[in-house]
Protein backbone atom coordinates (compact mmCIF):
# COMPACT_ATOMS: atom_id res chain seq x y z
CA UNK A 1 0.00 0.00 0.00
CA UNK A 2 2.74 2.73 0.52
CA UNK A 3 4.02 2.41 -3.38
CA UNK A 4 0.05 3.09 -3.88
CA UNK A 5 0.09 6.27 -1.29
CA UNK A 6 3.20 7.37 -2.94
CA UNK A 7 2.26 7.38 -6.15
CA UNK A 8 -0.69 9.66 -6.00
CA UNK A 9 0.37 12.62 -4.16
CA UNK A 10 -2.58 15.63 -3.70
CA UNK A 11 -2.51 18.45 -6.20
CA UNK A 12 -1.65 21.51 -5.74
CA UNK A 13 -3.65 24.84 -6.50
CA UNK A 14 -2.54 27.79 -8.04
CA UNK A 15 -3.47 30.74 -6.38
CA UNK A 16 -6.87 32.07 -7.42
CA UNK A 17 -6.98 34.86 -9.44
CA UNK A 18 -8.61 37.64 -7.26
CA UNK A 19 -9.28 39.79 -10.55
CA UNK A 20 -11.17 36.83 -12.35
CA UNK A 21 -13.17 35.60 -9.72
CA UNK A 22 -14.26 39.45 -8.94
CA UNK A 23 -15.01 39.74 -12.79
CA UNK A 24 -17.60 36.32 -13.00
CA UNK A 25 -19.62 37.72 -9.48
CA UNK A 26 -19.99 40.92 -11.26
CA UNK A 27 -21.46 39.08 -14.54
CA UNK A 28 -23.50 37.15 -12.41
CA UNK A 29 -24.67 39.51 -10.61
CA UNK A 30 -25.46 41.83 -13.52
CA UNK A 31 -27.29 38.98 -15.22
CA UNK A 32 -29.17 38.33 -11.81
CA UNK A 33 -30.34 41.94 -11.72
CA UNK A 34 -31.88 41.57 -15.76
CA UNK A 35 -33.22 38.58 -14.39
CA UNK A 36 -34.59 40.60 -11.14
CA UNK A 37 -36.65 42.73 -13.67
CA UNK A 38 -37.62 40.65 -15.83
CA UNK A 39 -39.58 38.19 -12.71
CA UNK A 40 -41.32 41.89 -11.23
CA UNK A 41 -42.41 42.62 -14.85
CA UNK A 42 -44.16 39.55 -15.09
CA UNK A 43 -45.91 39.32 -12.15
CA UNK A 44 -47.11 43.15 -12.09
CA UNK A 45 -47.74 43.72 -15.64
CA UNK A 46 -50.86 42.51 -17.63
CA UNK A 47 -49.92 39.83 -20.33
CA UNK A 48 -50.20 41.28 -23.41
CA UNK A 49 -48.11 42.39 -26.77
CA UNK A 50 -45.60 45.17 -24.41
CA UNK A 51 -44.73 42.47 -21.72
CA UNK A 52 -43.45 40.36 -24.72
CA UNK A 53 -41.62 42.75 -26.53
CA UNK A 54 -39.87 43.44 -22.94
CA UNK A 55 -39.34 39.83 -22.23
CA UNK A 56 -37.86 39.41 -25.68
CA UNK A 57 -35.69 42.73 -25.46
CA UNK A 58 -34.64 41.64 -22.23
CA UNK A 59 -33.97 37.89 -23.19
CA UNK A 60 -31.62 39.50 -26.19
CA UNK A 61 -29.84 42.03 -23.69
CA UNK A 62 -28.72 38.79 -21.58
CA UNK A 63 -27.85 36.75 -25.05
CA UNK A 64 -25.57 39.63 -26.13
CA UNK A 65 -23.79 40.44 -22.61
CA UNK A 66 -22.85 36.36 -22.13
CA UNK A 67 -21.57 36.02 -25.48
CA UNK A 68 -19.79 39.86 -25.10
CA UNK A 69 -18.40 38.17 -21.96
CA UNK A 70 -17.98 34.77 -22.24
CA UNK A 71 -17.36 34.55 -25.90
CA UNK A 72 -14.71 37.14 -25.81
CA UNK A 73 -16.24 39.75 -28.70
CA UNK A 74 -15.79 42.26 -26.51
CA UNK A 75 -12.31 42.62 -26.92
CA UNK A 76 -13.43 41.46 -30.86
CA UNK A 77 -14.03 44.50 -33.22
CA UNK A 78 -17.03 46.63 -33.33
CA UNK A 79 -17.71 45.44 -37.15
CA UNK A 80 -17.64 42.02 -36.44
CA UNK A 81 -20.03 42.43 -33.26
CA UNK A 82 -22.27 44.34 -35.42
CA UNK A 83 -22.29 41.74 -38.31
CA UNK A 84 -23.50 39.02 -35.17
CA UNK A 85 -26.01 41.65 -33.98
CA UNK A 86 -28.13 43.19 -36.57
CA UNK A 87 -28.66 39.44 -38.36
CA UNK A 88 -30.36 39.05 -34.59
CA UNK A 89 -32.45 41.65 -35.59
CA UNK A 90 -33.80 40.83 -38.61
CA UNK A 91 -34.48 37.60 -37.23
CA UNK A 92 -36.08 38.54 -34.26
CA UNK A 93 -38.12 40.83 -36.76
CA UNK A 94 -39.53 37.90 -38.94
CA UNK A 95 -40.40 35.56 -36.01
CA UNK A 96 -42.41 38.48 -34.31
CA UNK A 97 -44.03 39.46 -37.92
CA UNK A 98 -44.63 35.20 -39.05
CA UNK A 99 -46.44 35.54 -35.94
CA UNK A 100 -48.27 38.29 -36.45
CA UNK A 101 -49.42 37.62 -40.15
CA UNK A 102 -50.11 33.88 -38.74
CA UNK A 103 -52.27 35.44 -35.97
CA UNK A 104 -54.26 37.39 -38.64
CA UNK A 105 -55.31 34.18 -40.99
CA UNK A 106 -57.84 33.17 -38.57
CA UNK A 107 -59.37 36.60 -38.21
CA UNK A 108 -59.68 37.01 -42.03
CA UNK A 109 -61.49 33.46 -42.74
Amino acid sequence: MDSFDNQHKTLEVIPANKEKIQKIWKIALILLVVTLVEFVFAFTMERGLLLYSIFIGLTLVKAAYIVMEFMHLKEESKALFWSIVIPLLFVVWLVIALLNEGGAISIYR
